[in-house]
């Protein structure tokens, strides 16, 4: 057709550069409605017609008037005064209205022209807009629409908004009438006050045009983000109009029965429903959207109008308490939605550990009071998942000396892309400048705090012993010393936790609290240590050996592999289990497809692997995936991953744990170990250059020793964390039966939903509930809701009330993460942190729990990793991770297992798909798409 374009058209692809002609909201209408958007069906009458209905004196005098700069207002309007469709496009319309809708009905007639509807200025209102048109007043109507183009009100509207002259003629939107129960608008902000986290929602009952004409007063409903129904403002609503009922022309107001006219007009489910169609127009068109709905008597929603929100006001600055919330290393520990019970846990822990760091190091006793809110709020929940409070973490750096050094390392090892602003910077240190305090005074705090620092370093391992005993003592697995066989005393057995009633267990749970939390020495100064010596070493090794795109320092950490390293024992038991089955093929396939009975029963007749795999649950149980995870089931609970992984290692090529991934000069097959020297010709040129160089080699080594012994003993602590969150995770699972038993919950697991306070409270007598399955349903429900909910952004601020979702949080995400992920580029930059070149198939795993185990030589590809993930390492050539820092456990693991690997890519399971084909270098963090095929 000439004159016509139909919705269903591929309009952008079938009149290519022809976009103008059917206007803005034409093709924002034709866009939605190929999407499968539900939008009432039509077409559009292009600009073309308009001038084919002129006759030649009229359309060169409108050409004139056009070509002058102001042109007399009311002389276009004049001259169009009896223009009507002429018979070619009447001919065109009626053949349109046939073949789309061959039963009639009425329609609505709608402007569509080049300036209306944008985000600066809107022409809403200036138009002609006629609803329930009737099929023999098509043509009038659509003259109506091209004459009110050229009205007076229209043209002063341009003039004052800087485009003199006469306006090309608008395109026609012809659409099949709706007949709605209610109609109105949805706003994707608040067009008010420009606040972007509202949904607002204006609803009468029938038509939308008595809220557009403003002849009366609508029911506003207010939302959040999340579709939660903040407000409701219910108007009464005496008169509703509806489309003539005897399918001719025009609009009947009715009156509404007195019953109706203070009941809302939409129900709540059905303002969410609308909430989330203007969200999802926003997020399609990328810009807050204004749209107009109806909904019919089936309850089907439709969207008839979708544009920018007029000049939507930019949103006033949020008052409170600024606060920065980061979880870029945290989540390595606790990812996704976490149960109030391991929060409350958790930011017990930090509490007391943070608290006592800064007493060993010497902070004052005043000052470490001056911050109990601080160590209080180190970590926060926010829509369910654990962050870091960042600026209370500098606040605690801000305690010790060498803060700006200090906060770099700490960055660092909790992988935070983004310092704070040097002003904010300045002000955390004057929260904590002394006051009052003379320069002699503050110097003596300075001395002490470096005293402490430097007393607890020599100390150190006098402390990691003594804390090791500590653990064994509190858990019952201590073994008498010679001084304890000397004095008579004999360490406790462990508890049976089955066997003790609830009151024990809180008391043992307590003792073991009050034994470890706040006795947590040797982890946080060795954590601290480590810190700076890692921090050190980088800098050294580019300040004194040109080190510059920082692949020595893994270089030289890999080097020193550490043989007493906990972390990698799991994967050498895991290779040593492989071993023992690889020979029987039929126990091979039933470990790798079995059910996990069959599995368990068939084990004990193969005597060695049957006592391996005995030995690996009484050492490594609790090294399970989202280990941390109070609520999280172990290897005892489950241990088909643990045979799973046994099964998939009895396919791997038997090879020395470690003897895999070292740097070479050509990339290798992930199963062909590198030559041996290749570190060493890496390292001659570090070795001449210091030679030279006594004083700097010496110092350079003390800092690698300590970098090494630092980083071995902080996985070797942190498995001491994991036993005791273990033990924690039994109490309360004993608890949890306790209660189900007494009726109190409905499931052992429940106790997850409850915090430790109020567990412990319940038994004690101090709780301020005791109708506890009413808070257990709230919780899971919240529970749910934040699991199914989009996470926050990584990194983010908040002012004020940080628990309500609506106030207060200004999201910016991480500019990295924010910006869209192209997946047709062929090289990606990470953080190299385990060295070796590595050429493969890559497999994206997601969720551990429920995919397959790793094929043997498979490249291996997450989001994040947590120590669980340790069944996976040794069946993998190589290892990239989303996120995580330098000092993240997949890290210092993947470097003393010799497994090339690279943390911080972004967007990496965005860009990598199974099946992929790459090769990496674990030095420089370069990642390169191969389009080979092996």
């Amino acid at each position: 057709m000439k004159y016509i374009v139909y919705l269903r058209d591929k309009y952008r692809e079938s009149h290519p550069g022809m976009i103008t002609p059917i206007g803005r909201k034409a093709r924002a209408i034709a866009d939605l409605f190929h999407r499968g958007w539900l939008v009432p069906p039509g077409f559009v009458i292009t600009p073309a017609a308009f001038w084919d209905s002129l006759t030649q004196s009229e359309a060169a005098a409108l050409q004139l008037l056009m070509q002058t700069p102001r042109p007399p207002l009311n002389a276009a309007h004049i001259l169009l005064e009896d223009l009507t469709p002429s018979e070619a496009v009447q001919g065109e319309l009626l053949a349109a209205l046939a073949d789309l809708f061959p039963y009639g009905g009425q329609f609505a007639v709608r402007s569509s022209a080049l300036d209306e509807d944008g985000v600066e200025r809107s022409l809403a209102g200036q138009l002609t807009t006629v609803l329930s048109v009737a099929p023999p007043d098509l043509g009038a109507k659509i003259a109506a629409v091209w004459r009110s183009a050229y009205q007076e009100s229209l043209l002063l509207y341009r003039q004052r908004h800087g485009q003199p002259g006469l306006p090309q003629p608008p395109a026609v939107l012809i659409q099949q009438m709706v007949q709605p129960v209610a109609a109105g608008v949805a706003f994707g902000a608040d067009p008010v006050t420009g606040r972007r986290n509202l949904i607002v929602i204006n609803a009468l009952y029938g038509l939308g045009t008595r809220l557009v004409s403003g002849e009366s007063e609508a029911d506003t409903f207010y939302l959040n983000r999340h579709g939660e129904i903040l407000q409701r403002q219910i108007a009464r609503k005496a008169v509703a109009d509806r489309p003539n009922p005897m399918g001719k022309s025009g609009i009947f107001p009715t009156p509404v029965p007195d019953a109706l006219m203070l009941t809302p007009a939409i129900n709540d489910q059905q303002a969410k429903a609308i909430a989330q169609l203007v969200r999802r127009a926003g997020q399609h068109f990328g810009i807050p959207q204004d749209i107009e709905w109806a909904i019919t008597e089936t309850g089907q929603i439709y969207l008839l109008q979708s544009r920018p929100i007029t000049a939507l006001p930019t949103p006033q600055s949020p008052t409170g308490r600024y606060q920065l919330w980061d979880n870029s290393n945290i989540a390595e520990s606790y990812s996704g939605v976490t149960t109030p019970l391991t929060f409350s846990f958790a930011r017990q822990a930090y509490r007391e550990v943070y608290r006592q760091f800064c007493r060993l190091m010497g902070v004052s006793q005043g000052r470490i009071l001056r911050h109990e809110t601080t160590f209080a709020a180190m970590i926060g929940l926010i829509q369910g998942r654990i962050y870091y409070n960042l600026l209370n973490w500098y606040r605690v750096l801000t305690l010790l000396p060498g803060f700006q050094l200090n906060r770099q390392f700490m960055e660092q090892m909790m992988g935070v892309k983004e310092t704070l602003p040097a002003a904010l910077l300045e002000q955390l240190t004057a929260e904590d400048a002394p006051n009052g305090l003379t320069k002699v005074q503050d110097g003596l705090e300075l001395l002490r705090t470096v005293m402490g620092l430097g007393v607890n370093g020599l100390f150190l391992p006098w402390r990691i012993r003594r804390f090791y005993r500590r653990v064994d003592w509190a858990l019952g697995n201590a073994q008498p010393s010679h001084l304890d066989r000397l004095l008579g005393i004999t360490p406790p057995p462990p508890p049976v936790l089955e066997q003790l009633p609830a009151d024990e267990l809180v008391a043992h749970y307590q003792d073991l609290a009050s034994q470890l939390l706040p006795r947590w020495d040797a982890p946080i100064i060795n954590d601290f240590l480590a810190m700076i010596f890692y921090g050190l070493l980088g800098r050294l090794t580019q300040a004194w050996c040109g080190d510059q795109e920082g692949t020595l320092q893994n270089s030289l950490l890999t080097q020193g592999a550490s043989p007493g390293m906990i972390s990698t024992e799991p994967a050498r038991q895991l290779q040593w289990m492989g071993a023992l089955a690889a020979n029987n093929q039929d126990l091979v396939d039933l470990l790798c497809r079995g059910e996990r009975e069959r599995i368990l029963a068939a084990l004990p007749e193969f005597t060695d692997l049957y006592t391996a795999y005995q030995n690996y649950l009484v050492q490594f149980s609790d090294r399970c995936l989202d280990e941390l995870k109070l609520e999280s089931p172990t290897l005892a609970d489950d241990p088909l991953p643990l045979l799973r992984a046994i099964g998939a290692m009895a396919h791997q090529p038997q090879t020395p744990p470690g003897a895999r991934g070292k740097i070479g000069e050509k990339a290798h097959s992930p199963l062909t170990p590198p030559k041996a020297d290749s570190h060493q010709r890496e390292l001659l040129p570090l070795r001449r250059y210091l030679r030279r160089n006594p004083l700097k080699a010496w110092i350079l080594t003390f800092v690698l020793h300590q970098a090494r012994a630092r980083l071995c003993d902080r996985e070797n602590l942190r498995f001491e964390r994991t036993r005791v969150f273990g033990r924690a995770r039994r109490i309360f699972l004993e608890l949890g039966k306790r209660f189900f038993i007494l009726d109190v919950i409905n499931h052992p697991e429940d106790i997850f939903y409850l915090t430790v306070e109020e567990i412990l409270g319940f038994v004690q007598g101090t709780a301020v509930t005791h109708r506890l399955k009413g808070l257990v349903a709230l919780r899971r429900s919240e529970f749910e809701d934040d699991r199914d909910s989009p996470p926050p952004p990584d990194r983010f601020a908040t002012y004020g009330m940080v628990g309500n979702r609506s106030e207060g949080r200004a999201e910016r995400r991480d500019p990295i993460k924010s910006s869209p992920i192209t997946t047709d580029d062929e090289a990606r930059q990470g953080r190299g942190c385990s060295p070796g070149i590595v050429r493969g198939v890559v497999r994206v795993v997601r969720d551990p729990h429920r995919e397959p185990p790793l094929a043997p030589g498979t490249i291996l590809v997450a989001e994040r990793t947590d120590p669980g993930w340790i069944l996976l390492f040794p069946a993998a050539a190589g290892l990239l991770v989303e996120r995580g820092s330098l000092l993240s456990h997949a890290a210092i693991v993947t470097r003393e297992l010799g497994i090339p690997a690279i943390v911080s890519i972004p967007g990496l399971t965005q860009w990598l798909q199974d099946g992929d084909r790459i090769e990496f270098d674990g030095s420089t963090g370069w990642i390169q798409r191969l389009s080979d095929h092996p």
